[in-house]
């Protein structure tokens, strides 16, 4: 049945994107409902708290919206009114202080979530924010109204405007599982389909290889493919290839794998040192030594990069100082196939922006859509959550104008 009290606002959805609508939406005086069909809010925000909480990035601006792709015009605007500042601002007003590490990442001295999302809770309710869990969205009746499951049975629901914010399609057992796609396509809104972002690659390594390696680091390498460099580290999987420094390349190297069948990829063992500089070191005299201990001694290489320069280019390395050094710079990987969104740290596609009029429904009006279930991704590294907070904004601004 139909709440005789219905809010001025539901928010479907109880992350990042969907808790920041309702912050703004009830800080302004309008009545807000939060509906989460998980058993508590923000699941996969407390998920990549156990990284550390990477809440944003502290470089220049015009390369911050870059990294979002082919949508970082669409979102400028957004990221434009609640910046990466506004967002450390927002934190530390929670009483969570914040510092940017050595890589430009912005995090919560806690490095953690749970503080962080324990006082955003309290200030929710603080503002007389209803928190409704357990209660899975299941569309519209045929009156119009937003349809719940809840544990008491179904729900329906009447606001003056709704706000979805329901995530993408991975991390489907936090939550995140895009159910609610064929909801809006049945509207006719366009949706594209999910792809996995920020995930790992199959490579063919040899059985040695993998049974030798599987699980150990590549520290401080740079990654190279079509024209793009990723510096950082990686990590070998018993399946490939996997990592931030792989994650920042993910999405170019998902297409094409897709349109080719395979990627190859170039790894530069020893980035802080020029061609020129490596092929100095190999000239010294080597003496009796073999070459793995040379590798090590003068390069510096770990056992783990001494594997994959033979898996690149074969057991029998250059001898000549100056090939040697081009191979340790630029040791190609041969990538085969791209890992499913169930190991997939965030996900493409979702509502098409052309499905959309600012962030309102044009199928559906009076419902605005904000976070992960819009079809952009980023790298790892704070833009997935600065964009999410950002649309949750800005999802919530467009509800006030709306509403008057």
């Amino acid at each position: 049945m139909i709440e005789r009290s219905s809010p001025d606002v539901a928010v479907v959805g109880g992350g990042p994107a969907g808790l920041m609508a309702a912050e703004v939406l009830s800080a302004a005086g309008l009545s807000v409902a939060v509906f989460e069909r998980m058993p508590t809010l923000g699941r996969k925000f407390l998920m990549a708290g156990r990284g550390g909480l990477n809440l944003t990035h502290s470089e220049d601006f015009e390369r911050f919206v870059a990294r979002y792709g082919a949508a970082g015009e669409r979102l400028r605007p957004m990221l434009e009114a609640f910046t990466p500042a506004d967002l450390t601002a927002w934190a530390e007003g929670l009483g969570q202080a914040t510092f940017v590490g050595s890589s430009g990442r912005v995090f919560p001295k806690a490095l953690k979530a749970s503080p962080l999302l324990r006082a955003w809770i309290a200030r929710l309710e603080g503002q007389s924010v209803a928190l409704n869990l357990r209660s899975a969205w299941t569309g519209w009746t045929a009156a119009g109204d937003l349809a719940f499951e809840t544990p008491d049975g179904p729900r329906a629901v009447r606001p003056r405007a709704t706000v979805l914010a329901l995530g993408g399609a991975s991390w489907a057992r936090l939550g995140s599982d895009g159910a609610w796609a064929p909801l809006l396509a049945k509207r006719g809104a366009a949706v594209a389909p999910f792809r996995p972002a920020n995930v790992g690659f199959t490579v063919a390594w040899t059985a040695v290889f993998r049974e030798r390696f599987a699980g150990s680091p590549l520290k401080n390498v740079a990654l190279s493919f079509g024209g793009q460099v990723s510096r950082g580290d990686a990590l070998v999987a018993g399946y490939g290839l996997e990592g931030g420094a792989v994650y920042a390349l993910s999405a170019a190297l998902r297409d094409a794998i897709a349109v080719r069948g395979a990627a190859r990829l170039e790894i530069d063992l020893r980035p802080d040192l020029s061609l020129a500089q490596l092929t100095a070191r190999l000239s010294r005299p080597r003496g009796g030594q073999s070459l793995s201990s040379w590798l090590r001694k003068a390069a510096h290489l770990s056992p783990v990069e001494m594997g994959l320069l033979r898996e690149a280019h074969g057991l029998a390395l250059p001898v000549a100082p100056d090939a040697l050094a081009t191979a340790i710079k630029a040791a190609p990987v041969v990538l085969t196939g791209t890992q499913g969104l169930e190991r997939a740290i965030s996900c493409a596609g979702g509502l098409a922006f052309e499905a959309l009029d600012g962030l309102e429904l044009k199928a559906a009006p009076g419902v605005f859509v904000a976070g992960e279930m819009l079809d952009w991704e980023a790298p790892t590294g704070g833009y997935l959550l600065q964009a999410c907070f950002a649309t949750g904004v800005a999802a919530a601004r467009a509800v006030m104008k709306r509403l008057g």
